[in-house]
C-alpha cells in the first residue's frame, strides 16, 4: 500500500469524495484501525438501511466511541438525515465515503446542513510524492496513477476493465442515462475533446445526439468525479478571453483508454495531451490532499495566446505552459510571458520534455519528472 499525503482528521466526521479505484477505503480503513465499517455495496445491508435509515443507530454498540464507516453513502443520501441526527445526540464521529456526488447534490439543504459538522475532502489518483521511487515517467504518461494500475502485472487489461464495468455499465446501473450506446459514443467523442476548450454542440454532433443529452452526459461525468470543467482565469483581465471552460478526464490513463487510436489518428496528438493531462491531474491531487485551498483555471485570449493552468489562492499565484516537446523556442514561450506581463504577480513554469532546467527571462523552464516531484514544495511554499 502507497502512503498518502492527505491528512487524516482526528475529531471531526468528514466526507471523502473520488472516483472508484482511487484508495478511499483501503485508506480510511488503514489510517482509521478498529472503525466500524459499514459497506452499502452489501447488498443485505443496503436493503436494511435503504427501507428504514433509522436502523443505522441499531448498528453501533452502546457507547461506541470509535469512528464509524459508511462505505458509498450516495447509494442512500436519506441516511445523511440520520447521520446528522446521531452526531447531535451521541457526538457520533462519521466518516461518508462515495465515488458520485450526484444523489447527494440533490439533497440540496441536506448536505448544507451536514457541512458544519462534517468536513469534505477528496481521494485522488496518486500523486508522484505517492508514488516515490516506483514513479515512471513513461508509465505514468501511458497507465496513470490509479492504485492498480501502477502495481497490477497488466495496466492495460485493468484499465480496460475499469472503463468497461465503470464508466460505462455502472453509469447504467445507476440510472444515471436509459441507453448505454449513445453514452458509449459520448465518451469517445469526449476524449477528443480532453484539454481542449469545451464545444458541447459539437460534442453532440459527433455522437448523434441532442446538445441536451450531451450536456447531461458532462455533468454526470463531474457528479462521477470523473470529468472536469476548468473555468478560464478572467479576474481583473485586460484582454478579450474565450469563455468556454476546457475538458479533462480525471487520469490520463482513463483517458488513454477511453480514447480510440487507429490509423488517421496521430500517437504524437493522445500523446501531447497525455503530457498535459499528468500534469493536470498532478495539480488537482496535491491540492486536494494538502487542502491548499486553490482554484485551478486556464487562461486563453481572443487572439489564441494561452496559458494551460493557472493557480489562484491566499498561498501563491502560479502560470504553467506544458509542451512535450525536448527543444524550447520563444515562439513557445509567448503566451506565458503574455501572462505575465498582464499578471507580474504570478510565478510562470514552462514544463517539457527535455532534461535541462534553465531561465528565459521571468519564465523558469523545467522538465516534467522534475516540476512533478518539486510540486507540493512549490505549491506550499
Amino acid at each position: 500500500m502507497y502512503s498518502r499525503i492527505i491528512k487524516a482528521p482526528r475529531n471531526k466526521s468528514f466526507f471523502l469524495f473520488g472516483p472508484r479505484g482511487t484508495g478511499k477505503t483501503t485508506w480510511v480503513k488503514e489510517a482509521y484501525p478498529g472503525a466500524l465499517y459499514l459497506d452499502l455495496l452489501e447488498a443485505g445491508l443496503y436493503n436494511d438501511l435503504l427501507a428504514y435509515p433509522q436502523r443505522l443507530e441499531n448498528l453501533i454498540p452502546p457507547g461506541f466511541e470509535g469512528w464509524i464507516i459508511i462505505d458509498e453513502v450516495q447509494k442512500i443520501p436519506e441516511l445523511l438525515d440520520e447521520v446528522h441526527r446521531l452526531i447531535e445526540k451521541h457526538k457520533y464521529k462519521f466518516i461518508l465515503t462515495g465515488s458520485s456526488a450526484r444523489k447527494i447534490k440533490q439533497k440540496g439543504p441536506k448536505v448544507n446542513l451536514l457541512a458544519g459538522r462534517a468536513l469534505s475532502l477528496s481521494m485522488d489518483p496518486l500523486t508522484v510524492s505517492e508514488l516515490g521511487p516506483d514513479f515512471n515517467l513513461n508509465h505514468s504518461l501511458r497507465y496513470g496513477h490509479l492504485p492498480s494500475a501502477c502495481t497490477e502485472a497488466d495496466p492495460e487489461a485493468y484499465l480496460e476493465s475499469y472503463v468497461k464495468t465503470y464508466l460505462k455499465e455502472e453509469v447504467l446501473q445507476e440510472g444515471l442515462t436509459r441507453s448505454l450506446g449513445p453514452f458509449s459514443r459520448f465518451l469517445e467523442a469526449a476524449s477528443f475533446s480532453q484539454g481542449s476548450p469545451l464545444n458541447i454542440s459539437s460534442v453532440a454532433r459527433e455522437c448523434s445526439v441532442q446538445r441536451k443529452a450531451a450536456e447531461n452526459y458532462f455533468t454526470i461525468l463531474e457528479d462521477l468525479l470523473i470529468g472536469y470543467r476548468v473555468p478560464v482565469f478572467t479576474r481583473r483581465a485586460e484582454r478579450r478571453l474565450t469563455h468556454h471552460p476546457k475538458f479533462y478526464f480525471f487520469d490520463v490513463g482513463v483517458y488513454r483508454t477511453i480514447r480510440p487510436m487507429g490509423p488517421l489518428d496521430q500517437p504524437h496528438e493522445a500523446e501531447g495531451i497525455a503530457f498535459e493531462t499528468l500534469l493536470f491531474q498532478e495539480l488537482n491531487a496535491v491540492n486536494s490532499a494538502l487542502s491548499l485551498g486553490y482554484s485551478l483555471f486556464y487562461w486563453r485570449t481572443s487572439n489564441q495566446a494561452e496559458v494551460d493552468f493557472v493557480l489562484y489562492g491566499t498561498r501563491g499565484f502560479f502560470a504553467f505552459e506544458v509542451k512535450r516537446t525536448g527543444k524550447v523556442t520563444d515562439r513557445m514561450l509567448s503566451g506565458l510571458k503574455s501572462f505575465l506581463k498582464e499578471y507580474p504577480q504570478a510565478k510562470g513554469y514552462f514544463v517539457y520534455g527535455g532534461t535541462r532546467r534553465f531561465y528565459q527571462d521571468s519564465v523558469e523552464i523545467i522538465p516534467m519528472d522534475e516540476i512533478l516531484r518539486a510540486l507540493p514544495g512549490i505549491l506550499t511554499s
